[in-house]
């Protein structure tokens, strides 16, 4: 646009992800592609041990459950020490025990390990999401968590890859490959993520706490979608997915992989622009339709008998999982809000996934054994239904200021306080004046 005095109007100042959130997704893609590389060969270096499939599976479980378990003291860690220590030293265990389950010379050495592997994840994890919330503008939280979980997906992609070709060196090499990885992440986050100002922005304000949010339906709702992206996602998908595909349409293990391929490439095409229109539109809309499409196409899976039309239905399945992710963490990150440490927040948030990862296979795969698996998808799928009734009824929570109203201390719980007229008007002027006469 042109003036009158013939100069070029500026036009509106695009907001780019600061330079920390690139680092974190940076880091989540590497750790993932570890992770991924692990994937392959656990099962089959922990049958070398000369233990039944029983031991295998716990050898497998035992990580979400040691993750599961630690979530709500790793939550008070980064609450008390902050988030790079938490970050950094949660790294350094993982690498530890990962190099360890590379020389591991007995099954119950293995076990340990696994249960530290556990440990350290949990401590990254919870940190690591503090951190994209101190660090991610309000008005970027969607396109920040949603840089972070394409991050994650495209390393479980190429992972798997990587590791299938080392199991033909050896069984313990994809464990110091993944240890090598960690080393180097954690060395790079702690030169790159220095003076990021996550301490000094969290100090001001008292750290979030889980009750507060737990009052919170918006909060609520993120709880039961999280437990049910849980149990679809990571636990029945990854469970059942591959059975299905051998013993209900006649194909092979290797055509099991390219389902989870297409369900995976349909999560990476809706996640980043999910980031966007989640910024743009609000938290809602997109995790009604996500949960929607997520419940159908689940329950439609274990139904379909034509192989072509299976793979359709989990790319459309994968779509709907990438329009939920985004909103559900960056609702997660308005109840919590910019100022404050939520590190009981987020565990518990964390914790909502880890138990559907570990209720979902177990109850799934008792249906699918007793009732067949059509009914197995179909409960998957009315998990999913149930989150977005609690979604139905929860509120907005990109909460819209003017830049006079703006405060980055505010989080949403605040915000509705002081709209509640049962709390009465000013409560959160008065809470923020609290605040900055306490920094």
């Amino acid at each position: 646009m042109v003036e009158a005095d013939g100069h070029r109007a500026p036009g509106p100042v695009r907001e780019r992800l600061p330079r920390q959130i690139w680092i974190l997704v940076v880091a989540a893609f590497l750790i993932a592609i570890g992770f991924g590389i692990v994937a392959p060969t656990l099962p089959v270096f922990v049958r070398s041990f000369d233990v039944g499939v029983t031991a295998v599976s716990l050898a497998v479980s035992i990580f979400a459950l040691s993750r599961l378990l630690f979530a709500p003291l790793g939550g008070r860690f980064v609450t008390r020490y902050g988030e790079m220590p938490v970050y950094l030293a949660g790294l350094g265990i993982l690498s530890l025990s990962t190099a360890g389950c590379g020389f591991a010379v007995e099954y119950w050495q293995l076990l340990v390990l696994r249960v530290l592997a556990g440990v350290g994840s949990t401590m990254f994890t919870v940190s690591a999401l503090s951190m994209l919330i101190a660090f991610a503008p309000e008005s970027m939280r969607g396109r920040a968590t949603g840089m972070w979980a394409t991050g994650f997906l495209l390393g479980n992609i190429i992972g798997p890859l990587v590791g299938g070709a080392l199991l033909v060196v050896s069984l313990r090499a994809a464990f110091l490959v993944y240890a090598v990885v960690l080393v180097v992440v954690v060395g790079a986050s702690a030169l790159l993520l220095r003076g990021g100002g996550v301490v000094e922005l969290a100090v001001e304000t008292p750290p979030a706490r889980f009750r507060d949010a737990f009052g919170h339906s918006a909060y609520r709702a993120a709880l039961v979608a999280s437990f049910a992206n849980g149990w679809a996602v990571f636990g029945v998908r990854i469970a059942l997915v591959p059975l299905l595909v051998v013993e209900v349409l006649g194909r092979s293990e290797s055509w099991a992989g390219v389902a989870l391929a297409v369900f995976a490439a349909g999560n990476a095409l809706t996640l980043t622009v999910t980031g966007r229109i989640t910024d743009r539109i609000g938290r809602r809309p997109p995790m009604l339709v996500g949960l929607a499409v997520s419940a159908v196409t689940t329950a439609s899976l274990g139904t379909i008998s034509s192989p072509t039309l299976f793979l359709v239905v989990s790319l459309l399945a994968g779509a709907g999982s990438g329009l939920v992710n985004p909103p559900m963490n960056a609702a997660v990150a308005d109840v919590i809000g910019s100022g404050a440490r939520g590190g009981s927040v987020l565990a518990g948030f964390q914790m909502a996934a880890d138990m559907g990862a570990i209720v979902g296979p177990v109850l799934a795969g008792a249906l699918a054994e007793g009732a067949g698996y059509a009914t197995a998808f179909a409960v998957t799928g009315a998990v999913a239904l149930v989150a977005l009734v609690f979604w139905i009824r929860a509120p907005e929570t990109l909460v819209r200021r003017t830049a006079a109203e703006a405060d980055p201390l505010t989080s949403v719980v605040e915000v509705a306080r002081a709209e509640d007229p049962k709390t009465g008007a000013g409560t959160r002027d008065d809470g923020r004046d609290r605040r900055r006469s306490a920094g």
